[in-house]
């Protein structure tokens, strides 16, 4: 929390990397390869309400916007613990994730593997 008692930008922001590391990048995952070469190439986070320490632990909804070739985009709905999942969220993000060749030092494909799991959480 910040001096205005509320969840700062930095924080909701390393809060939406933690809870997207489990879901992508965690052993036995179709998209784990990801986690040896892919860089975050945008991020948007809106703001509709405040959360609180209180509201904590608070409930990250997931899924996939976009999926292309060598990217792809997740979208977010962060809400307090417990609201209702159909409540107006307080805050709506994005991150556009590419998939990259740390060796070759460029962007490269994401496998027919990646894109099938990740396309099982199109919205």
């Amino acid at each position: 929390m910040d001096v205005f008692q509320h969840v700062n930008h930095a924080r909701m922001v390393t809060l939406l990397e933690e809870a997207r590391i489990p879901w992508l990048f965690e052993d036995g995952r179709p998209t784990a390869p990801l986690r040896e070469g892919c860089v975050l190439a945008d991020l948007r986070v809106r703001y509709r309400g405040q959360l609180r320490h209180e509201d904590t632990p608070l409930d990250i909804a997931m899924w996939i916007e976009q999926l292309r070739a060598v990217d792809f985009t997740i979208g977010y709905e962060v809400r307090a613990a417990g609201a209702a999942p159909d409540s107006p969220p307080a805050v709506i993000a994005s991150t556009q994730i590419a998939a990259f060749d740390i060796q070759q030092q460029r962007l490269r494909r994401i496998t027919d593997t990646e894109r099938d799991y990740l396309a099982e959480w199109m919205e």
